[in-house]
């Protein structure tokens, strides 16, 4: 997956428009302007495309953890210059409060299987030796899981708007 690919199915699921992705990523301290998250939510054959890096894509994810969180005492974080998919993974289970099991039910509920042991691999630092690099197909995997989880919930609630209308 590319870091454009996950910055369009973050605003997609969280409903975000440009100008707030935009706000986002200022939460943060950095300049970014609106027309630059165009750029980057294009496709990748148009002229106007580009490339989003991993200290830009770092920079929105710290965002989201300060709007999701608020922000803590002390400076604000520093977006990292080299994202791994563990690193957007953690950053992602911050920002939305999920323990270990809510990430097992995530992915459980669209049928793939991973184990706590190999949910916590994820987790550890590089130089341990349990490790494991996580895979872009497990990235895609706990994005989708996260979009129908939302999908679901909203239906949920329009039903209940409805049912007590």
């Amino acid at each position: 997956m590319t870091n454009n690919d996950i910055l369009a199915r973050l605003r997609y699921l969280f409903n975000y428009n440009d100008q707030q992705v935009v706000d986002i990523c200022r939460l943060t301290g950095a300049e970014v302007e609106e027309e630059q998250v165009v750029h980057w939510l294009k496709k990748e054959d148009d002229p106007d495309y580009q490339a989003l890096s991993d200290k830009e894509l770092a920079t929105f994810l710290d965002g989201l953890i300060i709007e999701k969180r608020g922000t803590k005492d002390g400076p604000l974080p520093v977006p990292e210059g080299y994202l791994t998919n563990n690193a957007i993974l953690r950053k992602l289970k911050i920002a939305l409060n999920l323990k270990s099991e809510d990430i097992l039910a995530l992915f459980a509920s669209i049928d793939k299987k991973l184990s706590k042991p190999e949910l916590s691999s994820f987790f550890r630092h590089p130089d341990h030796s349990s490790y494991r690099p996580l895979m872009d197909q497990y990235l895609r995997n706990f994005l989708t899981a996260l979009q129908l989880k939302s999908k679901n919930e909203k239906g949920r609630s329009d039903a209940l708007a409805t049912l007590s209308s």
